[in-house]
């Protein structure tokens, strides 16, 4: 059997931070992986506390994601990038930024992390993924393992805006 090439896919990204967008933080995003076609509204990041003690209060969330279509292989490189970023912004020796890259497909959102955890696989440079959506039935479904604001209407729905705006990029692409 002959390997086919992957399906590209929409770069996404969800962004927790205690301040505004800074502008260079955006224009170095799109410097690496290219214009960022839709951003989100912050609001407040109250699912959980787990990254208060780190990042302080007043955490917010919003997302991002990019006009140019990628290869899903690129994910653990993007993964390392972005960690590298998050350092560099970091401030007292914890962070005040937190990129987390995702990809959207026809049939999903996959996230990428440095947790390892029962539900996830191994994507190479000590990182792992995990499909934490499935597009069915014109919405999203989520698993036991989905985190609170992904699974929250609010995320849902902007994540079937970038769902739509990635099928019309791919259209263009194909």
């Amino acid at each position: 059997m002959i390997a086919r090439p992957y399906d590209r896919v929409m770069l996404f990204m969800g962004v927790l931070s205690v301040r505004e967008f800074p502008a260079s933080l955006k224009k170095e995003l799109e410097d690496l992986f290219g214009p960022i076609v839709l951003q989100t509204e912050p609001f407040p990041f109250d699912f959980t506390t787990y990254y208060v003690p780190e990042m302080g209060e007043g955490i917010k969330r919003f997302f991002i994601a990019f006009e140019n279509l990628i290869s899903p292989d690129a994910l653990p490189d993007v993964k390392t990038v972005t960690n590298e970023i998050e350092e560099r912004y970091s401030e007292d020796g914890g962070r005040k930024i937190n990129l987390d890259p995702g990809l959207i497909t026809e049939g999903n959102i996959i996230l990428a992390t440095t947790k390892n955890r029962s539900h996830r696989i191994a994507i190479g440079k000590s990182l792992y993924a995990e499909v934490t959506l499935i597009y069915h039935s014109h919405g999203f479904e989520s698993f036991p393992w989905t985190y609170a604001d992904y699974r929250s209407e609010e995320v849902q729905k902007t994540l079937l805006l970038f769902r739509k705006q990635y099928l019309s990029l791919r259209k263009l692409t194909r």
